[in-house]
């Protein structure tokens, strides 16, 4: 009788494990919600060919990047260094013009190590954003 009760908890365990990979396959392969798919208006706002390529170069405590805007919108660049040690300042550069077709050099440092370093975008027409802290 014992053994027919474990046969049993056995064959359910089995099928409750393959009912859950055959859940959590239909639920990989269902398509997303209509609700994530952008309207025509917020695509019509975020142009898809918009931004220079940028490559950063961090060489001791100095930071340069390289721009090149493709793209037929000038773009303003601004370079953003965040320093190793806790009392070193960190930096964000001036806001740089990339205008089509043009290359832009942006430089900034550190006085010890470099711990990030990364670039923001944002179209040359529109008003500079102020971040508050």
């Amino acid at each position: 009788m014992r053994a027919l009760h474990r046969r049993f908890a056995a064959l359910a365990s089995t099928a409750a494990l393959f009912a859950g990979i055959a859940v959590a396959a239909e639920v990989r392969a269902a398509p997303a919600p209509a609700e994530d798919v952008p309207s025509p208006a917020t695509a019509a706002e975020q142009p898809e060919d918009f931004g220079a390529s940028c490559r950063t170069v961090v060489e001791g405590s100095r930071v340069t990047a390289y721009c090149h805007n493709p793209y037929p919108d000038t773009d303003r660049v601004s370079l953003h260094v965040e320093c190793d040690r806790w009392w070193d300042v960190d930096t964000d550069s001036a806001p740089v013009d990339v205008d089509p077709t043009a290359y832009a050099q942006v430089t900034g440092r550190c006085w010890k190590e470099v711990r990030a370093a990364w670039i923001t975008h944002q179209p040359a027409g529109s008003a500079p954003s102020v971040q508050g802290s």
